[in-house]
C-alpha cells in the first residue's frame, strides 16, 4: 500500500481547492506552536510548513522557549482561538515536562483542533459524530479505503493504546463496524491475538517487533511505527522483509502511513476553514 502516492493525490486535490479559494480572496491558515528545541519536533514542524506551502495554506509558527509558563502558553492559545483568520491550531508534542499538555490541548477551540486531541473531538469520535480525527488514524482509514480493503466485519487487532494513535484508531475501526482487539504492554500471549487479525495495525513503538510468526497468511498489515536501525535507515514496527511475502497487503516504512499523517492535517485544516465559513 503506497501512502506516498495517495498522499500526493490528496494534496493535489487540496491544492486545487485552495487555489479556488484564493481567487475569492480567502485563504485557510494553520497556526503551529512548538515549545522547546526537541530535534524530532523541529523536523516535524518543518515538514508541516513545507506541506502547507505546497498546497497554498498560510502558515504561522510560534516557536517558544522551554522556559515558557503554563499561563503564557494558554494565553497564546486563547489569542489564536480568538483570531478569525486562523483556521486550525496545532500544538506540537512533546512539550517540556513542567507544562500540562492535556490542559493545553483542552484549551484549543475544538472547532480549530486539527489534531483531534480536544476532549470534544475525542468524545464525538467515540459516539460516531462528525469531528476532527487525529491525523495518523485518519490516514490509516483513508489508506485502507483507497486500496479497497474492507474494514466492516473484519477482525482488527491494534498494537498500542496511545492517545495519539491507538485509542482514536479503536474508535475509527468501531465506527467502520470492525471487530476490534487492542493489545498493549501488559497483554499476555500477544501472538495469540495478532495471529487472529484480518487487519493488524502496529503502533507499539518498537523497531521490527512484529515478525512473520505473529501474522496470519493473507492478513493486511499497517505499520505506524518509525525508527532508525543500526545502519541509520528508517524502519517500522514490522519486520517488513520477512512479513511482506506472507500478507495480502502491507505499508512500507518509509512511504506508508508517514506521508498520510501530514496530508490529513492539511485536510483537517481545510475542513476547519469550511466549518468556520459556514457559521
Amino acid at each position: 500500500m503506497n501512502g506516498k502516492e495517495l498522499a500526493k493525490e490528496i494534496r493535489g486535490n487540496l491544492k486545487i481547492e485552495v487555489t479556488e479559494l484564493k481567487k475569492q480572496g480567502i485563504i485557510p491558515k494553520l497556526a503551529v506552536i512548538m515549545v522547546g528545541d526537541d530535534k524530532a519536533s523541529q523536523v516535524y514542524v518543518r515538514n508541516k510548513s513545507k506541506a502547507c506551502d505546497e498546497i497554498g495554506i498560510e502558515y504561522e509558527e510560534y516557536l517558544k522557549d522551554a522556559s515558557i509558563t503554563q499561563d503564557e502558553l494558554l494565553n497564546l492559545i486563547d489569542e489564536l482561538n480568538a483570531r478569525e483568520d486562523i483556521s486550525g491550531i496545532l500544538l506540537q508534542s512533546p512539550i517540556p515536562k513542567h507544562l500540562d499538555i492535556r490542559e493545553a490541548f483542552n484549551r484549543i477551540d475544538y472547532k480549530k483542533d486539527v489534531d483531534g486531541f480536544n476532549p470534544v473531538n475525542v468524545g464525538k469520535l467515540a459516539i460516531g459524530e462528525d469531528c476532527f480525527i487525529s491525523c495518523t488514524p485518519y490516514g490509516v482509514v483513508k489508506l485502507l479505503e483507497a486500496n479497497n480493503i474492507k474494514i466492516e466485519g473484519k477482525h482488527v487487532v491494534i498494537l498500542g493504546r496511545s492517545n495519539i494513535v491507538g485509542r482514536p484508531l479503536i474508535q475509527c475501526m468501531l465506527n467502520e463496524h470492525a471487530t476490534v482487539t487492542v493489545c498493549h504492554s501488559r497483554t499476555q500471549n500477544l501472538k495469540e491475538f495478532t495471529k487472529q487479525a484480518d487487519i493488524l495495525i502496529s503502533a507499539i513503538g518498537k523497531a521490527k517487533f512484529v515478525t512473520e510468526d505473529m501474522v496470519k497468511d493473507g492478513a493486511v498489515v499497517i505499520d505506524v511505527g518509525i525508527h532508525r536501525n543500526a545502519e541509520n535507515k528508517l524502519c517500522g514496527d514490522v519486520d517488513y522483509d520477512k512479513v511482506v511475502d506472507k500478507v495480502s497487503a502491507i505499508t512500507p516504512v518509509p512511504g506508508g502511513i508517514g506521508p498520510m499523517t501530514i496530508t490529513m492535517l492539511l485536510q483537517n485544516t481545510l475542513e476547519a476553514f469550511y466549518h468556520h465559513q459556514g457559521e
